[in-house]
């Protein structure tokens, strides 16, 4: 039945191999990919109309990844047990392929088109996120979808022994120091997105090589999968109408004003578009009003933001001088500030010259932990970070809806770019929330993010290894017509209309000792590997004039929390006392909890009992590990504590001296002075001090003393000892007695049940 099945296969640099086949599934998709490594498998399709839409503008691109939660053989969770909207690491892995496929699209192609890439059987050792951008643009290759590619991603780290490995398995990835997604044709890079542990430029750059290397084979066998399918060429499709008499008016009457107005380094956004918008609204009034200019108003347009577009490029690469006046490598000026808000656990207002991010930090229990179910993994998370850009930031009205794909990617890359920074999980016991709210924005919020969100970790006393900032670097380039060479500036601290109008968005982060996180996306074809060194050596000065700026303000964590910030201790304890702890049915646990008000979570964890505690104060928190310890403390001979006296007897007392735990404070042991009554002494409820004499090492019974912890009387003299008396005739003092040189006494005197609980009550 499947006559017409293609199958190719390639290896990686280890030797696995991935194989792609087409011919045997959705067979009625423009195009349809099987891709497979070890035991994942991914369904990519793409369907583009043959119509183009109308009014559109841009490329009507949607890319969506989802994974079933069958192909790993889970259900999910939640009352319809059936997968919904794409969970955030869905997004982030269609933002992946998106990213790098989007840009090779014609600029003109505006016919709505769907990529999607459906995990359905997975492999815990082929990870399927390094996988999927492979798939989308094989899928795309064997259609006649005009498409400048093939491209591939794959995933490099650098492991503990210093190999780069690419697309390792997770075992591979435990500890490793860099973890870079790159995406590339076979000539060029389009993406790269990853993090680091405090890396410098050249390992990152080397990782980047090493990937590439791995992406041509895979573009390679595109080709040949392209071939076998018969594909020759691509479809006719409606672009865009040129005029180039019109266009090469519209460049006389207004290149020269709208650079002009480019070239007087206006600092507002607001000013700089008001500039820009008088110069083109006295064009469009001077336009003849009839039928021909109304028929091609919309190219006049067009024209028009083509022309303002490269005037402003051509100021860049003529005077290295930008829009807003300041040079290639300057950064706006910079207002930090922390402990702005005084009821959150840790504050900062981060102002980079009209781009704002108010950060907050929260810190939470175990409790507040962020549960992660998928296909692949069901896991938690102690540290969130959440990247809000409402409507009123850009002066924009717009609706709130929640988080769109943007807000998770920016999102995702500050959380990536401050991980790396945290304590170790073992040191910290909080859950720790970061939430950036976007007050202003005019370029690089995503960066304002990262270093607001490292100022309030510091002001919330999170020991945090070091300052972290970040930079969104920007570049305008051109072949020169005459020499074919490339001529290009490079941008430190972009604008919104650096970015709009430039070909790169390369974001770094990192600290004193090296970078933690990077995204970047590439516009245009080709980057030299020592443009693209010589773009993070600049981002780096930049980096490190930001931090300074930030030190200036809060250069170190807080010694300590906040007075209204909760507290947290964590113990370990022996694995047989978590039950003590827990009590039965749990009353133990909550009876602390309610008295003390403070939080506990247990855990077992290797083989020990971890006791997390959590309270709004330091009362509080003393109270419960007070309890905590009492419950699982070993008494220790010769050690004294705090009593509390349970029962009489005529031979003495019973004490409970730590929960749970009673012995016996024999008369004689009472006080120097000869003792005939022990309710003279002693009542019960009293608390007393005593000290522990013994443990039986037979029977466990312990044996107090109040004497003990008492002065000894000048001239004291011991008493004499008591009479011995006749045993009666069930046994007398047969049963034991607690002071051997004393007088056991006999039933009568030890009442009902004399004293048969030795010095352990049990």
């Amino acid at each position: 039945m499947f006559e017409n099945v293609i199958k190719k296969t390639v290896a990686l640099p280890d030797g696995r191999e991935i194989s792609l086949e087409t011919g045997r599934m959705a067979r009625q998709a423009d195009g349809s990919i099987v891709l497979r490594m070890g035991n994942t498998m991914l369904l990519a399709t793409v369907v583009s109309n043959p119509e183009k839409r109308e009014g559109a503008d841009f490329l009507p691109l949607s890319v969506d990844y989802q994974e079933k939660f069958a192909s790993a053989g889970k259900i999910p969770g939640g009352f319809l047990k059936r997968e919904g909207r794409l969970s955030d690491r869905e997004i982030l892995i269609s933002r992946l392929v998106d990213r790098a496929i989007r840009p090779l699209f014609p600029s003109d192609y505006y016919h709505d088109t769907q990529i999607m890439i459906t995990m359905i059987s997975a492999d815990k050792d082929a990870l399927p996120d390094a996988l999927v951008a492979l798939a989308a643009s094989a899928a795309l290759s064997i259609t006649d979808i005009p498409f400048d590619g093939p491209i591939s991603e794959v995933r490099v780290i650098k492991d503990t022994n210093g190999e780069y490995i690419v697309n390792p398995t997770p075992a591979q990835m435990e500890g490793c120091t860099l973890d870079l997604m790159i995406g590339a044709t076979a000539e060029n890079i389009t993406m790269v997105e990853g993090e680091m542990q405090e890396v410098g430029e050249d390992e990152m750059i080397e990782a980047i090589k090493v990937g590439h290397e791995a992406i041509k084979t895979q573009c390679a066998i595109q080709v040949e999968l392209r071939e076998a399918a018969g594909v020759t060429g691509y479809r006719e499709f409606e672009g865009d109408v040129e005029d180039e008499a019109l266009k090469e008016e519209v460049f006389t009457a207004l290149y020269d004003k709208l650079y002009a107005v480019a070239a007087q380094g206006i600092k507002g956004k607001s000013e700089r578009k008001a500039a820009f918008t008088e110069v083109k609204k006295a064009y469009f009034e001077a336009l003849p009003e009839d039928e021909e200019t109304e028929e091609k108003l919309p190219l006049i347009k067009r024209y028009v933001a083509k022309c303002e577009k490269k005037a402003s490029r051509d100021l860049v690469l003529n005077t290295k001088n930008r829009l807003d006046g300041r040079d290639l490598e300057e950064v706006r000026p910079i207002v930090p500030e922390v402990d702005v808000l005084p009821s959150a656990h840790g504050s900062a207002l981060f102002t980079r010259g009209e781009t704002q991010s108010l950060t907050t930090v929260t810190l939470g229990t175990k409790m507040d932990e962020q549960m992660l179910d998928s296909a692949m993994e069901s896991s938690s998370s102690k540290f969130i970070l959440h990247y809000n850009f409402p409507g009123f930031s850009t002066g924009e009205v717009r609706p709130n809806r929640g988080p769109g794909r943007r807000e998770v990617g920016h999102g995702n890359l500050g959380h990536r770019a401050l991980q790396r920074v945290l304590p170790p999980e073992n040191e910290n016991p909080y859950t720790i929330r970061i939430v950036s709210d976007i007050l202003e924005s005019n370029g690089s919020s995503s960066m304002a993010t990262v270093c607001a969100g490292s100022l309030a970790l510091m002001d919330a006393g999170v020991n945090i290894t070091g300052t972290v900032s970040g930079i969104a670097m920007g570049m305008i380039s051109e072949n020169d017509p005459e020499t074919g060479e490339l001529k290009y500036a490079i941008l430190s601290d972009i604008l919104g209309d650096e970015d709009h109008l430039g070909d790169m968005d390369f974001k770094v982060t990192g600290t004193e000792k090296g970078i933690t996180a990077c995204q970047m996306d590439i516009k245009v074809d080709g980057l030299p590997y020592e443009v693209l060194k010589q773009a993070l050596e600049q981002a780096n000065r930049g980096r490190a004039h930001i931090r300074e700026v930030m030190d200036e303000v809060i250069s170190t964590s807080r010694d300590d929390l906040k007075p209204h910030a909760p507290r947290s201790f964590v113990m370990m304890i022996p694995q047989d006392l978590i039950g003590a702890v827990i009590g039965p049915g749990g009353k133990v646990i909550q009876e602390i909890q309610k008295d003390t008000g403070a939080t506990i979570v247990i855990e077992e964890v290797e083989n020990q009992g971890q006791v997390s505690f959590f309270a709004v104060d330091k009362v509080a928190m003393d109270g419960a590990v007070d309890r905590v310890k009492a419950i699982v403390a070993q008494p220790e001979v010769g050690e004294t504590y705090p009593g509390t006296v349970k029962s009489l007897q005529p031979f003495g007392a019973f004490v409970e001296f730590m929960p749970g735990k009673e012995g016996l404070l024999h008369i004689s042991e009472i006080a120097w002075e000869r003792t005939d009554n022990v309710e003279s002494i002693l009542k019960v409820g009293d608390k007393v001090d005593i000290k522990l004499l013994e443990i039986d090492p037979k029977t466990g019974k312990f044996k107090l003393s109040r004497k003990a912890l008492l002065p000894m009387p000048e001239g004291y003299t011991p008493p004499p000892p008591r009479e011995r008396r006749e045993r009666n005739d069930r046994g007398g003092d047969r049963r034991g007695g607690f002071n051997r040189g004393g007088d056991r006494g006999d039933r009568r005197d030890r009442g009902d049940r004399g004293d048969r609980g030795g010095y352990n009550r049990r």
